[in-house]
């Protein structure tokens, strides 16, 4: 059995296709802080929103958590999609939520229908990672299945094996994010892009070098096969952020210099079997575990 390969819609907003999109960070740790940087992006310069709900101060709170996603998604205009993200400490973010928490956390969101895509970080644990999965797509929110290294960048064949467990998984559009050490890690993590996109890869990804020395990842990635990059407006959420305004420009650069694409058939790809999943869960978690 053989699954085409698919864009990404929300609200209009097309990943995996054409120029890579933008998305801005809120970072507020207050909802009037939250509202104000919302008045603040600058129009017609970002495609979606990205709410950090970790750097909320009161995020334990759960109702508080989701009255912000709530405040968020009124204030935004109606053809902006709005991700959900709790980014957990280990993976960066600004805190920790034990497991029960962060699975209500989210499925929260999911069932404010305010949110129109939620970030899952991929190393979760698998049953709760499932009923995350599976709520979402129950209410029709897409899951953006994310891994994050702030220690190094990992070999290709694992950046390659970590997309493919994401998709395998259930996610709608796969992530990753890597700490370069050299300009040859940053080659690392666009030859493995791409190497997803040509072999493995039937739903958009995206992926970053983070740091000064990746700065260049996120904004050669329709060349690659990433398809969305973060901006900031402020504060940055990520080391290495672009800050908004002109990033719409040096991407459009870019997608200008591209060849115009052939038409042809819809590419293919085997549809993973059981075994599979469990062969990539089998070789990619002890690697992650052997990190820290």
């Amino acid at each position: 059995m053989t699954i085409e390969v698919r864009t990404v819609t929300l609200r209009g907003v097309e990943l995996g296709a054409g120029q890579p999109k933008i998305c801005v960070p809120l970072t507020g740790a207050t909802v009037d802080e939250l509202l104000a940087q919302v008045e603040r992006l600058p129009a017609g310069r970002f495609d979606l929103v990205e709410l950090r709900i970790d750097y909320l101060e009161r995020v334990d709170e759960r109702r508080q958590a989701l009255d912000a996603a709530e405040a968020v998604r009124a204030a935004l205009p109606d053809s902006v999609p709005l991700l959900f993200t709790f980014r957990s400490a280990a993976e960066g973010g600004q805190r920790e939520l034990d497991l029960g928490d962060y699975e209500r956390l989210l499925t929260g969101a999911i069932a404010t229908r305010a949110v129109d895509a939620i970030d899952v970080e991929m190393f979760t644990e698998l049953g709760v990672l499932e009923r995350i999965v599976n709520a979402a797509h129950e209410a029709g929110v897409v899951v953006v299945m994310s891994s994050h290294d702030f220690h190094e960048t990992p070999p290709l064949d694992q950046i390659v094996a970590r997309l493919t467990l994401q998709q395998d998984l259930g996610a709608d559009v796969v992530k990753i994010a890597v700490m370069p050490t050299s300009p040859r890690d940053v080659l690392t993590l666009l030859e493995a892009t791409d190497e997803f996109r040509q072999t493995k890869g039937v739903r958009p990804a995206i992926t970053m070098a983070m740091g000064p020395l990746g700065v260049v990842s996120r904004l050669s990635g329709e060349i690659f096969g990433s398809c969305l990059t973060f901006g900031s407006v402020g504060d940055a959420s990520a080391p290495g952020q672009v800050p908004v305004e002109g990033l719409q420009d040096a991407l459009g650069l870019v997608h200008a210099a591209q060849p115009a694409p052939v038409p042809g058939p819809p590419a293919t790809v085997p549809q993973p079997e059981d075994d599979d999943v469990s062969r990539l869960v089998d070789d990619t978690i002890p690697y992650v575990e052997n990190q820290g």
